[in-house]
């Protein structure tokens, strides 16, 4: 599988989309600090110290990184995560 990472309009926050639906149907998710999911995987992203929250939708997740993270550390660690559970 493969990731397509891109930028948003947030400058702290990075578009993670696969080509494998990860999300079934048309609601969405977010996780806030102190939350946890039914979506093992936006837990497992949230465990990363860097990540503030996430939200994900059908193909994509959307990570937001904590302010004093850079995005060239985090990356790879993301992309990591979402290729263990096989997108």
């Amino acid at each position: 599988m493969s990731i397509h990472v891109e930028a948003t309009p947030n400058p702290n926050a990075m578009k993670f989309t696969s080509d494998k639906m990860i999300f079934d149907g048309n609601s969405s998710i977010s996780v806030m600090p102190g939350q946890t999911s039914e979506h093992d995987i936006l837990n497992k992203l949230m465990e990363l110290d860097e990540v503030d929250n996430v939200f994900g939708f059908q193909h994509f997740i959307t990570v937001n990184k904590k302010m004093n993270v850079e995005w060239d550390e985090l990356t790879g660690k993301v992309e990591e995560v979402i290729s263990e559970y096989g997108y």
